[in-house]
């Protein structure tokens, strides 16, 4: 079966709980969001911004990324697989749709292809594909008219992108923040400095929280030992990576696993 595109609601998607779209994390499809009520606040490549009505974002497959829209917050998400034909920005975009015109445009092609999901018809892979290659190009339509001019970016945040990165791909080995500022060449007070500056979180909270979400999506959506999810996630012992969650959660890996069984799931990731 071809893969295809998907329509999820950010509740949806967020499995009906905060902290699948508040910690940080990455998504293994590349992800448009639209924002129809509500606003919050983002942070994508390490970098904190305000999110509204109207707002368009596009988080690439592998970045990592946290979104907060609130109780009163509604939105749409289309997934789109990696493989394929259907191309999507290589970096991470945010687009204030001003225009009526273009919004109803966006809004349409979610609409069609939220009918087409539903009524799942013969050939809806297809379909679904066709209507996630038109979003492509409102999507190349609405850089070019409303997306930021380029420019150089400031050393604080070209440096909090690269941490970002670095996290996002080596989270699972162990390393300590000041492990990571050693391999970018900074100290670690100055990427922290940094990364309380773009994204409102220090360094070690970037880190922990990556760490953290993996931590209680394998201890809520699998039976994996406890053990070996700690020494997947580059712990030391399955005694400290306990430690880790109680502190975090204030509960046990088991408590956790235990009370996230018995609360009804809203379909998801």
């Amino acid at each position: 079966m071809v893969e295809h595109a998907h329509i999820l609601t950010l509740a949806e998607w967020a499995c009906g709980v905060s902290w699948r779209a508040s910690l940080l994390h990455s998504s293994a499809k590349h992800a448009l969001i639209w924002v129809t009520r509500g606003q919050g606040i983002a942070v994508i490549d390490g970098v904190r911004r305000g999110v509204g009505v109207h707002n368009a974002v596009v988080i690439p497959a592998g970045t990592m990324f946290s979104l907060e829209l609130g109780k009163q917050g509604f939105g749409l998400v289309c997934l789109i697989p990696t493989s394929g034909p259907i191309m999507m920005p290589d970096l991470s975009q945010h687009l204030r749709i001003r225009d009526v015109q273009a919004q109803t445009e966006l809004t349409a092609i979610l609409d069609a292809m939220q009918r087409e999901q539903n009524t799942k018809r013969a050939f809806m892979d297809e379909a679904l594909n066709a209507q996630a290659g038109l979003l492509t190009v409102w999507l190349r339509r609405a850089m070019i008219e409303h997306g930021a001019p380029d420019g150089k970016k400031p050393a604080a945040v070209r440096l909090v992108n690269a941490y970002a990165a670095l996290v996002e791909r080596e989270f699972r080995q162990g390393k300590t923040m000041a492990e990571f500022a050693s391999q970018l060449g900074v100290t670690p007070t100055h990427l922290t400095r940094s990364c309380r500056h773009c994204a409102g979180l220090t360094a070690a909270d970037l880190l922990t929280q990556r760490v953290l979400y993996d931590a209680r999506t394998m201890l809520e959506d699998s039976s994996e030992a406890i053990r070996h999810i700690a020494a997947l996630l580059g712990f030391t012992s399955a005694a400290y990576f306990s430690r880790f969650i109680l502190h975090h959660t204030g509960k046990s890996p088991s408590d956790l696993r235990k009370q996230s069984r018995a609360i009804p799931r809203v379909s998801g990731r």
